[in-house]
């Protein structure tokens, strides 16, 4: 036990090969690495005969220095929006419609707004524009607060736009008394031609006739409207702003129209609902917002945002517009995901696989690394469409340094040792990270029969294969003596291995490789089912797919190992879980299954699945590990 403690101890952990080497072979493979770079990094800067200095050397696992997190609040375009309005109390707002579930670019309009105000001292509101009573459930409501919360903000008030009913009645009153506003009777291909045509240049823009009407006939016409006295299409309530002006948000927009649907907060008080063109300028005023930050889909409505409040003299706040964000290679409509969700192509809104705000959280994607991410790509005036693999690059690195390591086999076969009698059921202490001593080590039982990935063996031996074959030495991880296949059973049925038979081989000291390996289950070792997700569609862009984007599904984005068998130490990671503790998992048992995450090394990223029991472990991978690509 004595030897094995100490060989064990004087091993360390090869980053790039995955091997287990002494103090002394890594620091000379650290060296030998460090020239080549430098060697190489100055064959890149010759030019013409000009002398080049060498390169420094780079520090061995330096740690990559973290982004400012409020970087993108100091700088570029939000840094001058507050420059423009520099006033405190700041105040914002976050105002979804509570008619779906977020996706990945409600992220980024939830890390501005709630982040631009805890930036500046201020507060933030979460107002649900609940003006469209045909498509509000209760589900969404609670999921927009939910998400908002995993993200680490806390509203400074939970407001409604429905809360405000009467009162932008009384205003829509207040326009029409001012002549600037209308009851309208005309159609959809009517108003069409009013404004230029479909693009608004086949002819000049003029008003109809019901503009001409007196305040007293509007007024009667929009209370009979109120009172239910007109189906839907048949009138509704118009501004009178400019239609001369050359920005289509002034050609007399809706303010109210006719709605026979009972809402979700106030039942049948209303048969009548403002529009989002009128509501959101003034619940941004009642609420005193200093800055309305939305996305550049409403730069032209800047100025009827302005028009309206400024014309009915209420408190003016400053709508700026940024870029919003869209990943390629899924789909964000909720139409779209609907259609998968009956199809049963996924499992639910917060699949895995889908880019919903439930369903990268239940895959075990940090909430700080979605803020880390976006803070990182800083906020412009341009639209950014990510390419998944970059997303995934930003949570591996955040994972890199913020989640322990475990030992995992996704399918496993029994090796049995044969002159391991010795070492049966001896402990080895393992470290949750070998960059991180704070997160600590856990203890496993090494046993005589442990389990290797079935990818691991290879039933005749390759030179160009460096793990574990008949009469191939292979290292296993953290153990002092690597291992040398000596037999193997299969199954006649199958024609799968079945068992392997090996002896410790103390005369190699070192291996070539090294992989991992699972103790038995009576040593604390535990069944898991192992959910692989890859991208959900074949292409770059399913929407464009030949034949639709249901055409384009992959059929291997998703692949399931029954039986993979996860180390003791998992227990640990468990029941300190959040890993890490920040954003909205800032301690400890704040967070879902989710939060349990860690790597599997050689493998991925994972966490728990929330259908996990205690008797049922799964596990969702979260991201690849970089290391294996074109991995022998």
């Amino acid at each position: 036990m004595a030897d094995l403690a100490e060989s064990t101890a004087k091993l360390q952990l090869d980053e790039e090969t995955g091997e287990m080497v002494s103090k002394a072979e890594l620091k000379k493979r650290q060296k030998k690495r460090e020239k080549a770079k430098a060697k190489e990094a100055a064959r890149s800067e010759v030019k013409n005969d000009e002398k080049v200095k060498p390169a420094p050397k780079p520090k061995a696992n330096a740690e990559e220095p973290a982004i400012d997190p409020n970087y993108m609040f100091k700088t570029g375009f939000l840094d001058e929006v507050f420059k423009i309005r520099p006033i405190k109390p700041v105040f914002t707002r976050f105002p979804p419609e509570p008619n779906g579930f977020l996706h990945i670019g409600h992220a980024k309009a939830i890390a501005i707004n709630f982040g631009f105000a805890r930036f500046h001292g201020g507060q933030c509101y979460l107002r649900y524009d609940d003006t469209n009573p045909e498509a509000e459930e209760q589900i969404y409501f609670d999921a927009i607060l939910e998400m908002v919360e995993w993200l680490g903000f806390k509203p400074y008030k939970i407001t409604y736009s429905s809360d405000n009913f009467q009162r932008l009645y009384d205003l829509a009153e207040k326009l029409i008394g001012l002549e600037k506003a209308y009851v309208c009777h005309c159609s959809d291909t009517e108003i069409k031609l009013q404004r230029g045509g479909e693009k608004g240049t086949a002819g000049p823009r003029y008003r109809c006739k019901h503009a001409e009407q007196s305040v007293e006939e509007n007024l009667k016409k929009f209370r009979d409207m109120r009172d239910g006295h007109y189906k839907p299409q048949e009138a509704f309530l118009r501004m009178k702003q400019d239609i001369t002006d050359g920005n289509p948000q002034m050609w007399d927009l809706a303010a109210y129209r006719v709605l026979n649907k009972p809402h979700y907060r106030t039942g049948d008080t209303w048969k009548i609902y403002p529009t989002y063109d009128f509501t959101h300028c003034l619940c941004d005023s009642f609420e005193g917002i200093t800055h309305s930050l939305c996305t550049t889909e409403f730069v032209q409505s800047r100025v009827s945002y302005e028009w309206l409040n400024k014309t009915l003299g209420v408190y003016e706040p400053m709508q700026r517009e940024y870029g919003r964000l869209s990943i390629s290679g899924t789909v964000l409509s909720k139409r779209k995901i609907l259609k998968l969700v009956q199809e049963k192509i996924v499992r639910g809104w917060n699949d895995p696989r889908l880019y919903t705000l439930i369903g990268i959280k239940r895959r075990g994607v940090p909430p700080g690394a979605i803020l880390e991410f976006i803070n990182e790509l800083g906020v412009t005036t341009a639209n950014s469409i990510i390419e998944i693999k970059r997303f995934d690059q930003a949570i591996r690195k955040y994972l890199e340094r913020t989640v322990p390591r475990l030992m995992l086999v996704l399918d496993p076969i029994p090796v049995v040792i044969e002159d391991a009698d010795d070492l049966d059921g001896t402990t080895i202490t393992l470290p949750f990270s070998p960059k991180d001593p704070k997160m600590g080590s856990h203890d496993v039982k090494f046993t005589k029969t442990v389990y290797i990935d079935r990818s691991d063996f290879r039933e005749e031996a390759d030179p160009a294969f460096f793990r574990l074959a008949p009469g191939k030495t292979v290292g296993l991880l953290q153990v002092p003596y690597p291992i040398k296949a000596v037999s193997f059973t299969k199954d006649d049925a199958t024609g799968k291995v079945t068992e392997i038979r090996a002896v410790f081989d103390k005369e190699t000291k070192k291996p070539k490789a090294y992989i991992q390996w699972v103790s038995t289950e009576a040593a604390g070792s535990r069944k898991a089912e192992v959910r692989i997700y890859n991208s959900l569609f074949k292409s770059d862009n399913p929407n464009d797919a030949p034949g639709g984007f249901l055409s384009d599904i992959n059929p291997e984005s998703e692949i399931i190992f029954p039986n993979a068998l996860i180390e003791s130490g998992f227990d640990e990671v468990k029941r300190r879980a959040p890993w890490p503790e920040a954003a909205g998992e800032s301690e400890l048992g704040k967070g879902g299954p989710e939060s349990v995450r860690f790597q599997a090394m050689r493998i991925a990223y994972f966490a728990l699945d929330s259908d996990s029991t205690d008797d049922h472990i799964i596990l969702n991978r979260i991201v690849a590990l970089k290391e294996d690509v074109g991995k022998s």
